[in-house]
């Protein structure tokens, strides 16, 4: 199913539901209301027994029950429709199958990256190409390397790396730890990504400058683009 399709037929199924739902409890209200207000309607000499506050509180709290369930499914809608939409957003901006952008937007916010700078970084990594091997034997889509895999992963093969959602959370997991090394710095956990920590640290350590562009390439436009962020201070 294409991806719009899909979301046109995510919207269709809540609202359906959602409106069954919302049915059934205005006929609930109408009920109560009914029970509630009937003694109002009834003259003096009527033997007619009101119904018995507990009663009347239990329909109120069974209904107070069913809209704080309607409500959290409608809030499961909206986060269902808003993934949706940004899957197809990402696929439509990268030309890239619709499966591999969910799986990008969903291990990156799994790991704690913004999707937005996940794909970025898969896009200068690798142009999304599953495949990609460099020079120094960097790996996939986030183009980790073998040895830095198995630090999270001991003992896991080359060609495991190669698997998408493997090499995805790899990735992911090692910029995080990276974020969190360079106190949330990302234009440092970038270079680092990029250079290797320990080549990024030696150039620290010597007062040099580590940045080669990789950074800036990646984080550009983001919310995290230092440059950006600068100029609206």
């Amino acid at each position: 199913m294409h991806i719009d399709d899909l979301i046109s037929h995510e919207q269709t199924r809540w609202s359906r539901m959602l409106l069954v739902r919302g049915g059934s409890l205005l006929a609930c209200a109408l009920l109560v209301t009914g029970i509630a207000g009937s003694t109002a309607r009834v003259r003096a000499t009527d033997e007619v027994v009101p119904p018995a506050p507990a009663v009347v509180g239990g329909e109120l709290n069974s209904l107070s029950h069913q809209l704080q369930s309607t409500q959290g499914e409608l809030a499961v809608a909206r986060v269902q429709i808003d993934r949706a939409n940004a899957v197809f957003r990402y696929s439509t901006r990268y030309q890239i199958p619709a499966d591999l952008a969910a799986s990008i937007y969903d291990i990156a916010l799994s790991e704690g990256i913004d999707p937005e700078i996940g794909f970025r970084m898969v896009k200068i990594e690798s142009t999304f190409k599953p495949r990609a091997l460099s020079y120094a034997g960097a790996v996939g889509y986030t183009q980790i390397q073998l040895a830095t895999a198995r630090f999270y992963e001991p003992g896991l093969e080359v060609e495991q790396l190669y698997q998408r959602d493997v090499n995805l959370r790899l990735g992911f997991r090692f910029l995080k730890d990276l974020l969190n090394n360079y106190e949330q710095n990302w234009e440092l956990a970038h270079i680092a990504y990029n250079r290797g920590p320990a080549r990024d640290d030696q150039i620290l350590s010597e007062g040099g400058d580590p940045r080669n562009g990789y950074a800036e390439a990646v984080l550009r436009g983001t919310s995290k683009d230092t440059s950006r962020i600068a100029a609206n201070q």
